[in-house]
Protein backbone atom coordinates (compact mmCIF):
# COMPACT_ATOMS: atom_id res chain seq x y z
CA UNK A 1 0.00 0.00 0.00
CA UNK A 2 1.33 3.44 -0.98
CA UNK A 3 1.29 6.35 1.43
CA UNK A 4 -1.81 8.57 1.01
CA UNK A 5 -1.16 11.06 -1.79
CA UNK A 6 -2.40 14.67 -1.31
CA UNK A 7 -3.56 16.14 -4.61
CA UNK A 8 -5.81 18.82 -6.06
CA UNK A 9 -8.42 18.34 -8.77
CA UNK A 10 -10.06 20.86 -11.05
CA UNK A 11 -13.80 21.34 -11.37
CA UNK A 12 -13.68 19.71 -14.81
CA UNK A 13 -11.74 16.69 -13.52
CA UNK A 14 -14.26 16.09 -10.72
CA UNK A 15 -17.39 16.44 -12.90
CA UNK A 16 -15.86 14.38 -15.72
CA UNK A 17 -14.79 11.70 -13.23
CA UNK A 18 -18.42 11.28 -12.14
CA UNK A 19 -19.80 11.31 -15.68
CA UNK A 20 -17.18 8.93 -17.11
CA UNK A 21 -17.59 6.41 -14.27
CA UNK A 22 -14.06 6.74 -12.87
CA UNK A 23 -15.15 8.48 -9.64
CA UNK A 24 -17.75 6.39 -7.82
CA UNK A 25 -19.80 6.58 -4.64
CA UNK A 26 -19.78 3.06 -3.14
CA UNK A 27 -23.11 1.64 -2.00
CA UNK A 28 -21.98 1.44 1.62
CA UNK A 29 -22.15 5.23 1.83
CA UNK A 30 -25.21 6.56 3.67
CA UNK A 31 -28.31 8.11 2.13
CA UNK A 32 -27.85 11.61 0.71
CA UNK A 33 -29.28 13.93 3.37
CA UNK A 34 -28.01 17.43 2.62
CA UNK A 35 -30.70 20.05 2.13
CA UNK A 36 -30.76 22.39 -0.87
CA UNK A 37 -29.89 25.21 1.56
CA UNK A 38 -26.76 23.41 2.72
CA UNK A 39 -25.80 22.61 -0.87
CA UNK A 40 -26.20 26.28 -1.83
CA UNK A 41 -23.79 27.23 0.98
CA UNK A 42 -21.29 24.71 -0.39
CA UNK A 43 -21.42 26.31 -3.85
CA UNK A 44 -21.20 29.74 -2.22
CA UNK A 45 -17.97 28.66 -0.50
CA UNK A 46 -16.58 27.33 -3.77
CA UNK A 47 -17.45 30.57 -5.58
CA UNK A 48 -15.67 32.60 -2.89
CA UNK A 49 -12.62 30.32 -2.92
CA UNK A 50 -13.14 29.03 0.62
CA UNK A 51 -11.87 25.51 1.52
CA UNK A 52 -14.68 22.95 1.60
CA UNK A 53 -12.77 20.02 3.07
CA UNK A 54 -10.88 17.19 1.47
CA UNK A 55 -12.25 14.36 -0.66
CA UNK A 56 -10.68 11.05 0.32
CA UNK A 57 -10.60 8.67 -2.65
CA UNK A 58 -9.64 5.01 -2.80
CA UNK A 59 -8.11 4.05 -6.14
CA UNK A 60 -8.83 0.41 -6.83
CA UNK A 61 -9.84 -2.13 -9.43
CA UNK A 62 -12.24 -3.71 -6.90
CA UNK A 63 -15.62 -3.90 -8.60
CA UNK A 64 -17.84 -2.49 -5.87
CA UNK A 65 -21.55 -1.89 -5.98
CA UNK A 66 -21.85 1.85 -6.48
CA UNK A 67 -24.60 4.48 -6.60
CA UNK A 68 -26.02 4.07 -10.10
CA UNK A 69 -27.66 7.43 -10.57
CA UNK A 70 -27.92 10.88 -9.04
CA UNK A 71 -31.17 12.72 -9.55
CA UNK A 72 -32.24 10.44 -12.38
CA UNK A 73 -28.94 10.81 -14.25
CA UNK A 74 -27.67 7.31 -14.98
CA UNK A 75 -23.98 7.09 -14.11
CA UNK A 76 -21.92 4.74 -16.26
CA UNK A 77 -19.95 1.78 -14.89
CA UNK A 78 -16.21 2.10 -14.59
CA UNK A 79 -14.60 1.29 -17.95
CA UNK A 80 -13.59 -2.38 -18.06
CA UNK A 81 -10.12 -2.94 -16.61
CA UNK A 82 -9.77 0.66 -15.47
CA UNK A 83 -9.27 1.93 -11.96
CA UNK A 84 -12.12 3.53 -10.08
CA UNK A 85 -11.72 6.18 -7.43
CA UNK A 86 -14.18 5.22 -4.70
CA UNK A 87 -15.27 8.13 -2.49
CA UNK A 88 -14.54 7.26 1.13
CA UNK A 89 -15.15 10.77 2.45
CA UNK A 90 -17.03 13.56 0.71
CA UNK A 91 -20.15 11.80 -0.64
CA UNK A 92 -22.54 14.49 0.62
CA UNK A 93 -20.38 17.30 -0.81
CA UNK A 94 -19.82 15.50 -4.11
CA UNK A 95 -23.51 14.70 -4.58
CA UNK A 96 -24.44 18.28 -3.66
CA UNK A 97 -21.94 19.68 -6.15
CA UNK A 98 -23.11 17.45 -9.00
CA UNK A 99 -26.82 17.95 -8.30
CA UNK A 100 -26.38 21.74 -8.10
CA UNK A 101 -24.28 22.29 -11.22
CA UNK A 102 -26.54 19.96 -13.24
CA UNK A 103 -29.80 21.30 -11.78
CA UNK A 104 -31.08 17.84 -10.86
CA UNK A 105 -34.33 16.79 -9.19
CA UNK A 106 -33.47 14.58 -6.20
CA UNK A 107 -36.00 12.29 -4.55
CA UNK A 108 -35.54 11.90 -0.80
CA UNK A 109 -35.96 8.66 1.11
CA UNK A 110 -39.37 9.84 2.37
CA UNK A 111 -40.61 10.47 -1.18
CA UNK A 112 -40.15 14.27 -1.19
CA UNK A 113 -38.63 15.78 -4.33
CA UNK A 114 -36.03 18.54 -4.13
CA UNK A 115 -35.33 20.63 -7.24
CA UNK A 116 -31.65 21.63 -7.23
CA UNK A 117 -32.25 23.69 -10.39
CA UNK A 118 -33.71 26.27 -7.98
CA UNK A 119 -30.22 27.11 -6.67
CA UNK A 120 -29.34 30.55 -8.01
CA UNK A 121 -26.67 33.24 -7.99
CA UNK A 122 -27.37 36.82 -6.84
CA UNK A 123 -25.52 38.87 -9.46
CA UNK A 124 -25.69 42.00 -7.33
CA UNK A 125 -24.11 40.41 -4.23
CA UNK A 126 -20.47 41.14 -3.45
CA UNK A 127 -18.38 37.96 -3.73
CA UNK A 128 -15.72 39.46 -1.48
CA UNK A 129 -17.99 39.80 1.58
CA UNK A 130 -19.83 37.40 3.87
CA UNK A 131 -23.08 38.12 2.03
CA UNK A 132 -24.50 34.97 0.43
CA UNK A 133 -24.01 35.01 -3.31
CA UNK A 134 -25.53 31.57 -3.93
CA UNK A 135 -29.11 31.06 -2.70
CA UNK A 136 -31.23 27.88 -2.45
CA UNK A 137 -33.94 29.56 -4.56
CA UNK A 138 -34.78 33.07 -5.86
CA UNK A 139 -36.56 35.42 -3.45
CA UNK A 140 -40.35 35.60 -3.80
CA UNK A 141 -40.22 39.12 -5.23
CA UNK A 142 -36.97 39.02 -7.15
CA UNK A 143 -35.83 41.88 -9.38
CA UNK A 144 -35.78 40.72 -13.01
CA UNK A 145 -32.30 39.70 -14.16
CA UNK A 146 -30.75 39.81 -10.69
CA UNK A 147 -31.02 36.12 -9.70
CA UNK A 148 -29.80 33.59 -12.26
CA UNK A 149 -29.97 29.83 -11.90
CA UNK A 150 -26.58 28.27 -11.20
CA UNK A 151 -26.98 25.94 -14.19
CA UNK A 152 -27.41 29.00 -16.43
CA UNK A 153 -24.42 30.73 -14.86
CA UNK A 154 -22.22 27.75 -15.67
CA UNK A 155 -23.74 27.31 -19.16
CA UNK A 156 -22.98 30.94 -20.12
CA UNK A 157 -25.73 30.94 -22.71
CA UNK A 158 -25.00 33.93 -24.99
CA UNK A 159 -28.66 34.60 -25.83
CA UNK A 160 -29.35 34.77 -22.12
CA UNK A 161 -26.37 37.08 -21.52
CA UNK A 162 -27.77 39.62 -23.98
CA UNK A 163 -30.72 40.25 -21.66
CA UNK A 164 -28.47 41.28 -18.73
CA UNK A 165 -26.99 44.65 -17.97
CA UNK A 166 -23.26 44.91 -18.75
CA UNK A 167 -22.43 44.89 -15.01
CA UNK A 168 -24.47 41.74 -14.34
CA UNK A 169 -23.12 40.11 -17.48
CA UNK A 170 -19.58 40.63 -16.25
CA UNK A 171 -20.51 39.43 -12.74
CA UNK A 172 -22.04 36.27 -14.24
CA UNK A 173 -18.86 35.51 -16.19
CA UNK A 174 -16.79 36.10 -13.04
CA UNK A 175 -18.96 33.72 -10.98
CA UNK A 176 -18.74 31.05 -13.67
CA UNK A 177 -14.96 31.42 -13.88
CA UNK A 178 -14.52 31.17 -10.11
CA UNK A 179 -16.50 27.93 -9.86
CA UNK A 180 -14.79 26.31 -12.85
CA UNK A 181 -11.29 27.29 -11.71
CA UNK A 182 -11.76 26.05 -8.15
CA UNK A 183 -9.21 23.42 -7.07
CA UNK A 184 -10.63 20.61 -4.93
CA UNK A 185 -8.43 19.11 -2.23
CA UNK A 186 -8.06 15.33 -2.60
CA UNK A 187 -6.21 12.60 -0.71
CA UNK A 188 -5.73 9.50 -2.85
CA UNK A 189 -5.30 6.08 -1.22
CA UNK A 190 -3.83 3.53 -3.62
CA UNK A 191 -3.29 -0.24 -3.55
CA UNK A 192 -5.09 -0.74 -0.24
CA UNK A 193 -7.16 -3.90 0.42
CA UNK A 194 -10.87 -3.40 1.00
CA UNK A 195 -10.69 -4.02 4.74
CA UNK A 196 -8.16 -1.17 5.08
CA UNK A 197 -10.25 1.12 2.87
CA UNK A 198 -13.41 0.48 4.87
CA UNK A 199 -11.51 1.00 8.12
CA UNK A 200 -10.46 4.40 6.77
CA UNK A 201 -14.09 5.13 5.93
CA UNK A 202 -15.24 4.05 9.38
CA UNK A 203 -12.70 6.26 11.16
CA UNK A 204 -13.55 9.39 9.20
CA UNK A 205 -17.30 8.81 9.06
CA UNK A 206 -18.77 11.79 10.94
CA UNK A 207 -21.82 9.81 12.04
CA UNK A 208 -19.60 7.56 14.14
CA UNK A 209 -21.55 4.55 12.84
CA UNK A 210 -19.15 1.83 11.72
CA UNK A 211 -19.83 -0.05 8.53
CA UNK A 212 -21.31 -3.49 8.91
CA UNK A 213 -19.54 -6.38 7.22
CA UNK A 214 -22.70 -6.90 5.18
CA UNK A 215 -22.58 -3.35 3.79
CA UNK A 216 -18.99 -3.87 2.71
CA UNK A 217 -19.72 -7.26 1.15
CA UNK A 218 -22.72 -5.85 -0.74
CA UNK A 219 -20.39 -3.36 -2.38
CA UNK A 220 -17.54 -5.83 -2.86
CA UNK A 221 -19.50 -8.73 -4.39
CA UNK A 222 -21.71 -6.70 -6.73
CA UNK A 223 -21.55 -7.93 -10.33
CA UNK A 224 -23.61 -5.97 -12.85
CA UNK A 225 -22.80 -8.28 -15.77
CA UNK A 226 -23.94 -11.44 -13.98
CA UNK A 227 -26.79 -9.70 -12.11
CA UNK A 228 -25.47 -10.47 -8.63
CA UNK A 229 -26.58 -8.03 -5.97
CA UNK A 230 -26.16 -9.38 -2.43
CA UNK A 231 -28.86 -7.10 -1.04
CA UNK A 232 -31.39 -8.37 -3.57
CA UNK A 233 -30.35 -12.01 -3.05
CA UNK A 234 -30.59 -11.69 0.73
CA UNK A 235 -34.06 -10.11 0.62
CA UNK A 236 -35.24 -12.72 -1.88
CA UNK A 237 -34.10 -15.42 0.57
CA UNK A 238 -35.93 -13.67 3.43
CA UNK A 239 -39.04 -13.59 1.25
CA UNK A 240 -38.91 -17.37 0.87
CA UNK A 241 -38.27 -17.85 4.59
CA UNK A 242 -41.17 -15.56 5.49
CA UNK A 243 -43.58 -18.12 4.06
CA UNK A 244 -42.45 -20.60 6.74
CA UNK A 245 -42.07 -18.11 9.62
CA UNK A 246 -38.26 -17.86 9.48
CA UNK A 247 -37.73 -14.37 8.09
CA UNK A 248 -35.59 -13.12 11.01
CA UNK A 249 -32.36 -14.53 9.57
CA UNK A 250 -29.68 -11.87 10.29
CA UNK A 251 -27.41 -10.51 7.59
CA UNK A 252 -24.38 -11.71 9.52
CA UNK A 253 -25.54 -15.32 9.32
CA UNK A 254 -25.45 -15.62 5.54
CA UNK A 255 -21.94 -14.15 5.45
CA UNK A 256 -20.73 -16.49 8.18
CA UNK A 257 -22.18 -19.50 6.39
CA UNK A 258 -20.50 -18.52 3.11
CA UNK A 259 -17.17 -18.01 4.89
CA UNK A 260 -17.41 -21.33 6.72
CA UNK A 261 -18.15 -23.15 3.47
CA UNK A 262 -15.22 -21.48 1.70
CA UNK A 263 -12.46 -21.18 4.32
CA UNK A 264 -13.78 -22.83 7.50
CA UNK A 265 -13.74 -19.59 9.51
CA UNK A 266 -16.40 -16.98 10.30
CA UNK A 267 -14.51 -13.95 11.61
CA UNK A 268 -14.99 -10.48 10.14
CA UNK A 269 -11.50 -10.43 8.67
CA UNK A 270 -12.03 -13.84 7.07
CA UNK A 271 -15.27 -12.68 5.45
CA UNK A 272 -13.73 -9.48 4.09
CA UNK A 273 -10.87 -11.44 2.51
CA UNK A 274 -13.13 -13.85 0.64
CA UNK A 275 -12.61 -13.96 -3.10
CA UNK A 276 -15.61 -12.20 -4.64
CA UNK A 277 -16.04 -14.69 -7.47
CA UNK A 278 -15.93 -17.58 -4.99
CA UNK A 279 -18.48 -15.82 -2.78
CA UNK A 280 -20.89 -15.40 -5.68
CA UNK A 281 -20.40 -19.02 -6.72
CA UNK A 282 -21.10 -20.37 -3.22
CA UNK A 283 -24.25 -18.28 -2.73
CA UNK A 284 -26.68 -20.93 -4.11
CA UNK A 285 -25.26 -23.38 -1.55
CA UNK A 286 -25.84 -20.80 1.20
CA UNK A 287 -29.47 -20.40 0.14
CA UNK A 288 -30.19 -24.11 -0.02
CA UNK A 289 -28.43 -24.94 3.26
CA UNK A 290 -30.26 -22.13 5.10
CA UNK A 291 -33.63 -23.34 3.85
CA UNK A 292 -32.77 -26.93 4.82
CA UNK A 293 -31.70 -25.83 8.32
CA UNK A 294 -34.92 -23.87 8.84
CA UNK A 295 -37.00 -26.81 7.62
CA UNK A 296 -35.12 -28.98 10.11
CA UNK A 297 -35.95 -26.66 13.01
CA UNK A 298 -39.61 -26.60 11.98
CA UNK A 299 -39.81 -30.37 11.63
CA UNK A 300 -37.39 -31.99 14.08
CA UNK A 301 -37.96 -29.42 16.85
CA UNK A 302 -41.48 -28.29 15.89
CA UNK A 303 -40.50 -24.62 16.01
CA UNK A 304 -43.03 -22.78 13.83
CA UNK A 305 -41.37 -19.36 14.28
CA UNK A 306 -37.71 -18.35 14.08
CA UNK A 307 -37.97 -15.97 17.05
CA UNK A 308 -38.19 -19.03 19.28
CA UNK A 309 -34.62 -19.96 18.38
CA UNK A 310 -32.37 -19.27 21.39
CA UNK A 311 -29.91 -17.70 18.95
CA UNK A 312 -30.56 -16.64 15.38
CA UNK A 313 -26.99 -17.79 14.70
CA UNK A 314 -27.99 -21.39 15.38
CA UNK A 315 -28.91 -21.44 11.71
CA UNK A 316 -25.20 -21.14 10.85
CA UNK A 317 -23.76 -24.48 12.07
CA UNK A 318 -26.90 -26.34 11.02
CA UNK A 319 -26.65 -24.85 7.53
CA UNK A 320 -23.06 -26.12 7.38
CA UNK A 321 -24.37 -29.60 8.25
CA UNK A 322 -26.97 -29.53 5.48
CA UNK A 323 -24.45 -28.29 2.96
CA UNK A 324 -22.30 -31.34 3.73
CA UNK A 325 -25.34 -33.62 4.10
CA UNK A 326 -28.13 -32.39 1.79
CA UNK A 327 -30.42 -35.29 2.67
CA UNK A 328 -32.41 -35.48 5.89
CA UNK A 329 -30.35 -36.59 8.90
CA UNK A 330 -30.18 -40.31 9.48
CA UNK A 331 -31.52 -41.97 12.62
CA UNK A 332 -28.15 -41.71 14.39
CA UNK A 333 -27.53 -38.13 13.33
CA UNK A 334 -30.84 -36.73 14.62
CA UNK A 335 -30.12 -37.18 18.37
CA UNK A 336 -26.54 -35.89 17.89
CA UNK A 337 -27.82 -32.70 16.24
CA UNK A 338 -30.46 -32.31 18.95
CA UNK A 339 -27.83 -32.62 21.66
CA UNK A 340 -25.69 -29.93 20.02
CA UNK A 341 -28.74 -27.66 19.71
CA UNK A 342 -29.55 -27.95 23.40
CA UNK A 343 -25.96 -27.66 24.62
CA UNK A 344 -25.45 -24.45 22.63
CA UNK A 345 -28.76 -23.04 23.84
CA UNK A 346 -28.56 -23.92 27.53
CA UNK A 347 -24.96 -22.79 28.02
CA UNK A 348 -25.36 -19.27 26.59
CA UNK A 349 -22.66 -20.24 24.11
CA UNK A 350 -23.24 -17.52 21.52
CA UNK A 351 -23.40 -14.68 24.03
CA UNK A 352 -19.72 -13.84 23.36
CA UNK A 353 -16.91 -14.67 20.91
CA UNK A 354 -19.58 -15.96 18.56
CA UNK A 355 -17.52 -16.00 15.37
CA UNK A 356 -14.83 -18.27 16.84
CA UNK A 357 -17.42 -20.59 18.38
CA UNK A 358 -19.32 -20.86 15.11
CA UNK A 359 -16.18 -22.22 13.44
CA UNK A 360 -15.70 -24.68 16.30
CA UNK A 361 -19.31 -25.83 16.09
CA UNK A 362 -19.11 -26.15 12.31
CA UNK A 363 -16.44 -28.80 12.88
CA UNK A 364 -18.82 -30.60 15.23
CA UNK A 365 -21.66 -30.73 12.70
CA UNK A 366 -19.24 -31.93 10.02
CA UNK A 367 -18.26 -34.75 12.36
CA UNK A 368 -21.95 -35.61 12.76
CA UNK A 369 -22.38 -35.49 8.97
CA UNK A 370 -19.58 -38.05 8.72
CA UNK A 371 -21.26 -40.27 11.31
CA UNK A 372 -18.92 -39.43 14.20
CA UNK A 373 -19.72 -38.33 17.75
CA UNK A 374 -18.46 -34.77 18.39
CA UNK A 375 -16.29 -34.21 21.44
CA UNK A 376 -17.57 -31.75 24.06
CA UNK A 377 -15.36 -29.89 26.49
CA UNK A 378 -16.43 -28.27 29.76
CA UNK A 379 -17.76 -25.19 27.92
CA UNK A 380 -20.67 -27.41 26.89
CA UNK A 381 -21.44 -28.68 30.40
CA UNK A 382 -25.14 -28.52 31.22
CA UNK A 383 -27.19 -29.06 34.35
CA UNK A 384 -30.74 -30.15 33.59
CA UNK A 385 -31.78 -30.81 37.19
CA UNK A 386 -34.97 -29.28 38.63
CA UNK A 387 -32.74 -27.12 40.84
CA UNK A 388 -30.99 -25.70 37.73
CA UNK A 389 -34.35 -24.92 36.11
CA UNK A 390 -35.35 -23.12 39.33
CA UNK A 391 -32.05 -21.23 39.56
CA UNK A 392 -31.64 -20.12 35.93
CA UNK A 393 -35.22 -19.94 34.76
CA UNK A 394 -36.11 -16.33 35.62
CA UNK A 395 -38.07 -15.09 32.64
CA UNK A 396 -36.46 -12.71 30.20
CA UNK A 397 -37.68 -13.45 26.71
CA UNK A 398 -34.30 -12.74 25.12
CA UNK A 399 -32.28 -15.14 27.30
CA UNK A 400 -31.00 -18.21 25.51
CA UNK A 401 -31.66 -20.45 28.53
CA UNK A 402 -35.29 -19.35 28.70
CA UNK A 403 -35.76 -19.54 24.96
CA UNK A 404 -34.36 -23.07 24.99
CA UNK A 405 -37.12 -24.05 27.39
CA UNK A 406 -39.67 -22.19 25.27
CA UNK A 407 -38.45 -24.38 22.39
CA UNK A 408 -39.03 -27.40 24.60
CA UNK A 409 -42.58 -26.22 25.30
CA UNK A 410 -43.20 -25.49 21.62
CA UNK A 411 -42.03 -29.02 20.76
CA UNK A 412 -44.92 -30.38 22.83
CA UNK A 413 -47.25 -28.58 20.39
CA UNK A 414 -49.17 -26.88 23.21
CA UNK A 415 -52.92 -26.94 22.87
CA UNK A 416 -55.52 -24.37 23.86
CA UNK A 417 -56.98 -24.77 27.35
CA UNK A 418 -60.56 -24.24 26.22
CA UNK A 419 -60.93 -26.26 23.00
CA UNK A 420 -57.79 -28.44 22.79
CA UNK A 421 -56.82 -26.80 19.48
CA UNK A 422 -53.17 -26.22 18.54
CA UNK A 423 -51.92 -22.83 19.76
CA UNK A 424 -50.77 -20.52 16.97
CA UNK A 425 -47.16 -19.40 17.48
CA UNK A 426 -45.84 -16.71 15.14
CA UNK A 427 -42.94 -14.24 14.95
CA UNK A 428 -45.26 -11.24 15.13
CA UNK A 429 -46.64 -12.60 18.41
CA UNK A 430 -43.20 -13.15 19.96
CA UNK A 431 -41.75 -9.63 19.87
CA UNK A 432 -42.08 -8.85 23.56
CA UNK A 433 -41.76 -10.46 26.94
CA UNK A 434 -45.46 -9.65 27.36
CA UNK A 435 -46.21 -11.42 24.09
CA UNK A 436 -49.68 -12.58 23.12
CA UNK A 437 -48.28 -16.12 23.33
CA UNK A 438 -46.88 -15.89 26.89
CA UNK A 439 -49.16 -16.47 29.87
CA UNK A 440 -48.38 -16.62 33.59
CA UNK A 441 -50.26 -19.75 34.66
CA UNK A 442 -50.53 -18.30 38.16
CA UNK A 443 -51.30 -14.66 37.27
CA UNK A 444 -48.86 -12.09 38.62
CA UNK A 445 -51.62 -10.20 40.42
CA UNK A 446 -52.59 -13.34 42.35
CA UNK A 447 -49.02 -14.08 43.43
CA UNK A 448 -48.19 -10.45 44.20
CA UNK A 449 -51.06 -10.38 46.67
CA UNK A 450 -49.52 -13.41 48.39
CA UNK A 451 -46.12 -11.72 48.63
CA UNK A 452 -44.32 -14.20 46.37
CA UNK A 453 -40.87 -12.89 45.36
CA UNK A 454 -40.75 -11.46 41.81
CA UNK A 455 -38.17 -13.93 40.43
CA UNK A 456 -40.45 -16.86 41.32
CA UNK A 457 -43.46 -15.14 39.74
CA UNK A 458 -41.79 -14.15 36.49
CA UNK A 459 -40.21 -17.55 35.92
CA UNK A 460 -40.23 -19.97 33.01
CA UNK A 461 -41.86 -22.57 35.27
CA UNK A 462 -44.87 -20.24 35.50
CA UNK A 463 -45.04 -19.51 31.75
CA UNK A 464 -47.29 -21.30 29.29
CA UNK A 465 -47.73 -20.70 25.57
CA UNK A 466 -51.34 -19.80 24.79
CA UNK A 467 -53.26 -17.75 22.25
CA UNK A 468 -54.16 -14.10 22.73
CA UNK A 469 -57.92 -14.58 23.18
CA UNK A 470 -57.42 -17.10 25.95
CA UNK A 471 -54.74 -15.08 27.69
CA UNK A 472 -56.28 -11.63 27.72
CA UNK A 473 -60.02 -12.26 27.75
CA UNK A 474 -60.71 -15.47 29.65
CA UNK A 475 -57.89 -15.92 32.18
CA UNK A 476 -57.03 -12.32 33.07
CA UNK A 477 -56.13 -12.25 36.80
CA UNK A 478 -58.17 -15.24 37.99
CA UNK A 479 -56.78 -18.06 40.16
CA UNK A 480 -55.96 -21.32 38.32
CA UNK A 481 -58.59 -23.28 40.25
CA UNK A 482 -61.17 -20.76 39.06
CA UNK A 483 -60.41 -20.48 35.35
CA UNK A 484 -59.36 -24.13 34.93
CA UNK A 485 -62.70 -25.28 36.40
CA UNK A 486 -64.43 -23.29 33.66
CA UNK A 487 -62.23 -24.81 30.94
CA UNK A 488 -62.93 -28.33 32.28
CA UNK A 489 -66.61 -27.83 31.45
CA UNK A 490 -65.83 -27.18 27.77
CA UNK A 491 -62.77 -29.38 27.25
CA UNK A 492 -63.21 -33.06 28.15
CA UNK A 493 -59.52 -33.64 27.27
CA UNK A 494 -58.24 -30.99 29.65
CA UNK A 495 -55.77 -33.30 31.43
CA UNK A 496 -54.17 -34.26 28.11
CA UNK A 497 -54.26 -30.65 27.01
CA UNK A 498 -52.26 -29.60 30.06
CA UNK A 499 -49.77 -32.41 29.49
CA UNK A 500 -48.88 -30.60 26.24
CA UNK A 501 -47.79 -27.73 28.52
CA UNK A 502 -45.83 -30.06 30.85
CA UNK A 503 -48.39 -29.34 33.60
CA UNK A 504 -49.92 -31.92 35.94
CA UNK A 505 -53.41 -30.74 36.87
CA UNK A 506 -53.34 -32.77 40.09
CA UNK A 507 -50.31 -30.96 41.54
CA UNK A 508 -51.01 -27.51 42.95
CA UNK A 509 -53.66 -26.45 40.42
CA UNK A 510 -57.02 -27.20 42.06
CA UNK A 511 -55.86 -26.00 45.48
CA UNK A 512 -53.88 -23.01 44.07
CA UNK A 513 -50.68 -24.26 45.75
CA UNK A 514 -48.01 -22.33 43.83
CA UNK A 515 -45.03 -23.94 45.58
CA UNK A 516 -46.24 -27.44 44.67
CA UNK A 517 -47.06 -26.36 41.12
CA UNK A 518 -43.68 -24.63 40.70
CA UNK A 519 -41.68 -27.64 41.91
CA UNK A 520 -43.66 -30.06 39.73
CA UNK A 521 -43.24 -27.89 36.62
CA UNK A 522 -39.48 -27.55 37.15
CA UNK A 523 -39.25 -31.33 37.43
CA UNK A 524 -41.37 -31.90 34.31
CA UNK A 525 -39.13 -29.54 32.31
CA UNK A 526 -36.05 -31.22 33.75
CA UNK A 527 -37.30 -34.71 32.87
CA UNK A 528 -38.04 -33.66 29.31
CA UNK A 529 -34.61 -32.07 28.84
CA UNK A 530 -32.90 -35.19 30.17
CA UNK A 531 -34.67 -37.19 27.46
CA UNK A 532 -32.89 -35.04 24.88
CA UNK A 533 -29.42 -34.56 26.37
CA UNK A 534 -27.37 -37.65 27.30
CA UNK A 535 -24.84 -37.24 30.09
CA UNK A 536 -21.27 -36.72 28.89
CA UNK A 537 -17.95 -36.52 30.79
CA UNK A 538 -18.01 -32.72 30.34
CA UNK A 539 -21.13 -32.54 32.52
CA UNK A 540 -19.07 -33.45 35.58
CA UNK A 541 -17.87 -29.84 35.51
CA UNK A 542 -20.05 -27.28 37.25
CA UNK A 543 -22.06 -25.59 34.48
CA UNK A 544 -22.01 -21.82 34.42
CA UNK A 545 -24.73 -19.95 32.54
CA UNK A 546 -22.91 -16.92 31.20
CA UNK A 547 -23.59 -13.46 29.82
CA UNK A 548 -27.16 -12.28 30.18
CA UNK A 549 -27.95 -15.20 32.48
CA UNK A 550 -25.69 -14.05 35.30
CA UNK A 551 -28.18 -12.23 37.53
CA UNK A 552 -31.20 -14.35 38.52
CA UNK A 553 -32.55 -11.55 40.70
CA UNK A 554 -32.92 -9.16 37.78
CA UNK A 555 -36.45 -9.65 36.50
CA UNK A 556 -37.75 -8.24 33.24
CA UNK A 557 -41.39 -7.28 33.11
CA UNK A 558 -42.54 -6.04 29.70
CA UNK A 559 -39.42 -5.07 27.80
CA UNK A 560 -38.85 -5.53 24.08
CA UNK A 561 -37.05 -8.60 22.83
CA UNK A 562 -33.34 -7.78 23.01
CA UNK A 563 -31.21 -8.48 19.96
CA UNK A 564 -28.93 -11.41 20.72
CA UNK A 565 -25.26 -10.62 20.91
CA UNK A 566 -24.24 -12.25 17.62
CA UNK A 567 -26.79 -10.26 15.63
CA UNK A 568 -25.49 -6.82 16.49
Amino acid sequence: MHQPDPQSRSYTQVINGIELGTMKIPQFQREFVWSREKSAKLIDSILKGYPIGTFILWKTREQLRAVRDIGGVQLPPTPHGDYAEQVLDGQQRLTSLYAAVKGLMLERFDGRKDDFAQICVDLDADTDTDTAVVLPSPPAEAEPGRHVRLVDVLAEDFDFLARLTPERRERLRECSRRVKEYRFSVILIQDAPIDVATEVFTRINVTGKPLSVFEVMVAKTYDHVNHFDLTDRYHALLGELETIGYDTLPQSAVLQIASLLLVGEARKQDILRLDTAEFRSVWPRVEESVKAACDHFRGAYRLPASKLLPYASLVVPFAVFFDAHPDKPSGEQIPLLRELFWRISLTGRYTSATETKLAQDAKKVLAIAEGRQPVYDTAFAVDTSPDAIDRFGFFRASRSFVKAILCLLAYQQPRSFDDDGIVRIANDWLKQANSKNYHHFFPKAVLNRRGVEPRRINHIANITIVDDFLNKRKIKTRKPSDYMAEFRQHNPNLADTMTSHLIDLETGVWDDDYDAFFAARCKAISDELQNWIPLRPCDDAKPVVIGDDSDPDEVEEDSEFDAVADDA
